[in-house]
C-alpha cells in the first residue's frame, strides 16, 4: 500500500487557493508592480506541495500575496525565477500566536507551557520565518502589526544567549525587540515567507 501525500491539495481546495490567491493579487497590485498572475499561477500548478504551504499560511490567517519575483539583490547568475509570498494579513497570523520562539525554549518551559514554537510550526508549513530586514521590506507595502507583533528570524548569537528578536510597528515606525526566547503572548505570532 503507497502512502498517501497529505501535502496536496484536494481538487476543491486546490481551486478555492487559487482564487482567494487570484483575488488578493489583484486587489494588491501595489505589491507586486510588473508581476503577472498568468506566470505566478503556472508556477503555483507545477508545485503542489508548494501550494499546500500557501494554504497552510491562509488556513492560519497569514493572508500569503507575492512580495517580489526573484531577488533584487542577486547578481544575474544568480537568479532562480523564484516569486516570493510574505504572510500579508495586517495583524500577526492569529492562527499562529501564543508561540515561544523555538523547541529549546518550548522545552525550557517548567509550566504553562505554549502548544508549539515558531520555527517548529513554519517548518511544519513548509516556510520561513521573516528575518528583520525582510520584514522592513514588508512594511513598505503597508502598515502591519500595529496592533500586534511578530516573531523574526532570530540571529544565532542573540539565540545562544537565550534572547529572541520580534517586530512592530508603533507610531509609523518598525521597531525591533527582544524576549527571552521561552516567553509568548496572545498578541505575538510570526510571519513567514515561501519562495516557489
Amino acid at each position: 500500500m503507497t502512502k498517501r501525500n497529505t501535502k496536496v491539495l484536494s481538487p476543491k481546495q486546490h481551486k478555492e487557493l487559487l482564487s482567494v490567491l487570484k483575488a488578493r493579487f489583484e486587489n494588491n497590485m501595489n505589491r507586486h508592480k510588473g508581476i503577472e498572475w498568468a506566470k505566478v499561477e503556472a508556477k503555483l500548478e507545477a508545485s503542489p506541495e508548494k501550494l499546500w504551504s500557501l494554504n497552510e499560511m491562509e488556513r492560519t490567517g497569514g493572508e500569503p500575496d507575492v512580495v517580489s519575483y526573484d531577488n533584487p539583490n542577486r547578481s544575474l547568475r544568480e537568479k532562480t525565477g523564484e516569486y516570493t509570498f510574505y504572510d500579508c494579513s495586517a495583524e500577526s497570523p492569529i492562527g499562529r500566536r501564543s508561540l515561544c520562539y523555538d523547541r529549546e525554549a518550548l522545552e525550557s518551559r517548567k509550566e504553562h507551557k505554549p502548544k508549539n514554537c515558531a520555527l517548529d510550526m513554519a517548518a511544519a508549513m513548509g516556510i520561513e520565518l521573516l528575518t528583520e530586514e525582510q520584514y522592513r521590506e514588508l512594511q513598505k507595502l503597508g502598515g502591519f502589526d500595529t496592533k500586534t507583533s511578530s516573531w523574526v528570524k532570530t540571529p544565532p548569537d542573540i539565540r545562544k544567549l537565550g534572547g529572541a528578536l520580534f517586530c512592530d510597528r508603533r507610531y509609523d515606525t518598525v521597531f525591533v525587540y527582544h524576549n527571552g526566547a521561552e516567553s509568548y503572548y496572545a498578541a505575538r505570532g510570526f510571519r513567514g515567507l515561501l519562495r516557489i
